[in-house]
């Protein structure tokens, strides 16, 4: 259940930045026991401070937390950070925590820097980070949806071999995008993104794409009605079968946006 759970992340962007601007997102998935509940809290409400600083500054795009459904404590992960960035080596060598003391002091000017390191060194009691996740965001739907507090995010957890990444992105993105532009501009849906996985990957890893549905609420996602069929043609409907025969779909599960930077 712990890898399964690994890949879930989505997407959870949405279209929030500025069109067109490659995306890369790192997840990160906690564990947190019920007793933990009240003081994880506490701990994310303080952290949000410093990541808006971290946006002024520059170091990130936005950050976001999630609350992740069922989430109960023999399934692994119950919340899930995502970090936004606009630079792969930024996200992937550490840098942008460069200021990270800098950025705290700006969001607390009122408590001293030995009060600080106390109290960044308790978030790692409260919960545990399980898994981190590099990856991609690779194809997305148009619209103006900002992703507000309480939206909903189903998210599609692919398993597709190395040798057919190529095919399988190809038939996400010209046979199921239009399909999924078409539910975004009906009202169906809020937005769709299709995300690649950078690190981890291989034979052993449990998934090695995501795709995301985004919607303005539980009414929505409960009731999205997708006509797969419409305008289909016999040669569109091998398209589509092909492409659903790239990828294994090993695992769907939904969040909730709880917090939000940008």
């Amino acid at each position: 259940m712990k890898n399964l759970l690994i890949f879930i992340a989505l997407l959870m962007v949405g279209n929030t930045v500025v069109a067109q601007e490659k995306l890369y997102l790192l997840f990160e998935f906690m564990h947190v026991d019920n007793e933990q509940e009240v003081e994880y809290s506490a701990t994310e409400e303080f952290w949000e401070k410093i990541q808006a600083q971290r946006v002024k500054g520059g170091d990130i795009m936005g950050w976001d937390l999630w609350a992740l459904s069922p989430g109960g404590e023999m399934q692994d992960f119950q919340y899930l950070t995502v970090t936004v960035y606009n630079d792969p080596v930024k996200m992937m060598d550490g840098s942008s925590w460069a200021h990270l003391m800098d950025r705290a002091k700006a969001a607390y000017p009122g408590m001293s820097e030995a009060d600080l390191n106390k109290k960044l060194n308790h978030s790692s009691t409260t919960r545990d980070l399980a898994v981190r996740i590099f990856s991609e965001e690779i194809a997305t739907t148009k619209g103006d949806f900002d992703m507000p507090i309480g939206t909903i995010a189903q998210m599609d957890m692919m398993k597709v071999g190395l040798m057919e990444y190529e095919s399988y992105e190809k038939a996400e993105m010209e046979i199921f995008q239009p399909i999924h532009q078409k539910a975004v501009d009906s009202g169906g849906k809020a937005n769709w993104g299709l995300i690649r996985f950078i690190s981890p990957i291989g034979s052993d890893t449990y998934a090695s794409h995501m795709t995301v549905s985004m919607f303005k609420d539980y009414k929505q996602a409960l009731n999205q009605n997708i006509n797969w069929a419409e305008g289909a043609t016999p040669a569109s409907t091998k398209a589509m079968q092909d492409g659903i025969a790239l990828r294994d779909m090993k695992y769907v599960y939904m969040a909730k946006l709880i917090r939000k930077v940008r």
